[in-house]
């Protein structure tokens, strides 16, 4: 899939960003087409690039965080830094930050200054609290937007504290919050004759909104959704289960029809019969009755035999994954969800394939993680700046001239 045939194709994105929200969301974008020119600090870029397992002195994450972008590295410091950031922002669709509110503008790069550079730029901003309110200038990672979102509170087991999920799932929730809406208002754009606007996405807000009946539960019922491990309250049977070898397996058999299915697999004919349990919420009065049923049935066999038994019923279950398992499941390999790439040396290495799959234009891996500043000097090029301008502005330290990194295909 070339990128001419992508549905992005033709967007200039910029991205003013650093770590996870912001460009995940790029990534998003850079994955379906769109020119995605990454700024970075001469000092390092950012600090993903030292995040995680590094490989020969590099995140394994950067590669693929920063697939199809360009990386132009500019002192933002320099008023001759910020003069190059105009003259992108003037040719550009779209910016995406993720700095604290207030950062931007005191460099000369807020909202205001940059839509009059360019009164159609959408102008994508995460942050841990929005643009506005009493905590907006507050520092607010993932972390914290999990907690104040509610997600932490909810996840666990009751007789134990909060845990997070093992990624940076606020961080990502907002990215795709933040891809969403700048889509809507690409969409008002069109149809507005060219106006742009701001698009405010607050991390906690971004996780709220995927809290389910959490609020109105509490305000109609005086009811406070408590951690209550790996089943589902109130949708029954939902629960993960251990095997006689040691191993998970989630089940889900809420459905009417599916949980008969389940009880019949597992030798409870009189369960799948039971007139008490036809509906969920017969069966959610009973639950610690069916998961002793299933827990018990479960752990008196292995893994492969419970999940072949359940498979045969039609019954919804899964082993629970290791990456090791990822790598080797027939499902993922069929939906090119395991790709293989090139890493600095030859040593292949595999990566996560693109979502969502599109019929017709789908996104792909044009070139991994760029080096640090590997695009600056062809994009002053392609804004004007002449060779000894160029030099110049390199020998100020307002830029710097990156090495060509990895290959461009992969």
């Amino acid at each position: 899939m070339t990128t001419s045939s992508k549905p992005l194709r033709g967007l200039k994105v910029i991205e003013l960003g650093s770590l996870i929200a912001g460009p995940f969301a790029a990534r998003i974008m850079a994955e379906f087409g769109a020119e995605v020119i990454k700024i970075e600090s001469p000092a390092g870029g950012d600090p993903l690039r030292k995040w995680r397992k590094l490989y020969e002195g590099t995140s394994l994450w950067w590669y693929v965080q920063s697939r199809n972008k360009k990386s132009v590295s500019i002192n933002l410091k320099h008023p001759a830094g910020r003069e190059i950031v105009h003259k992108l922002v003037a040719e550009a669709d779209i910016v995406v930050e993720n700095f604290r509110p207030g950062v931007l503008e005191k460099l000369g790069l807020g909202w205001e200054t940059l839509a009059a550079i360019n009164p159609g730029l959408i102008m994508l901003r995460l942050s841990g609290f929005g643009q506005s309110g009493p905590l907006a200038q507050q520092p607010g990672f993932g972390a914290i937007g999990e907690s104040m979102g509610g997600l932490r509170y909810v996840t666990g087991f009751p007789d134990r504290p909060p845990v997070k999920t093992g990624i940076s799932i606020g961080d990502s929730i907002a990215a795709l919050w933040g891809v969403i809406g700048t889509l809507m208002a690409l969409r008002h754009k069109e149809l507005s004759g060219g106006q742009g606007q701001v698009v405010d996405v607050a991390l906690y807000e971004a996780v709220f909104a995927m809290m389910e009946s959490l609020l109105p539960e509490f305000d109609v019922f005086g009811f406070v959704r408590e951690r209550t491990g790996n089943i589902m309250p109130g949708i029954t049977p939902s629960n993960t289960h251990s095997t006689q070898d040691g191993k998970h397996v989630a089940i889900g058999a809420n459905g009417d029809a599916i949980f008969k299915r389940l009880m019949r697999a597992i030798g409870r004919d009189d369960l799948a019969e039971d007139e008490e349990l036809a509906d969920n919420a017969g069966r959610d009065a009973r639950r610690d009755e069916l998961y002793a049923a299933i827990d018990s049935w479960v752990a008196a066999h292995d893994e492969a035999s419970v999940l072949h038994t359940l498979a045969a019923a039609d019954v919804p279950a899964s082993r629970v994954y290791s990456a090791a398992d990822i790598v080797a499941d027939p499902q993922y390999l069929a939906r090119q969800m395991i790709e293989t790439a090139i890493l600095p040396g030859g040593k292949s290495f595999k990566i996560p394939g693109i979502v969502p799959k599109l019929s017709a234009t789908p996104g792909s891996t044009e070139w991994l993680g760029p080096a640090l500043g590997e695009h600056t000097e062809e994009t002053l090029q392609q804004l004007g700046y002449a060779a000894d301008a160029i030099g110049a502005l390199r020998d100020a330290g307002t830029v710097l001239l990156g090495a060509p990194g990895l290959p461009r295909e992969s």
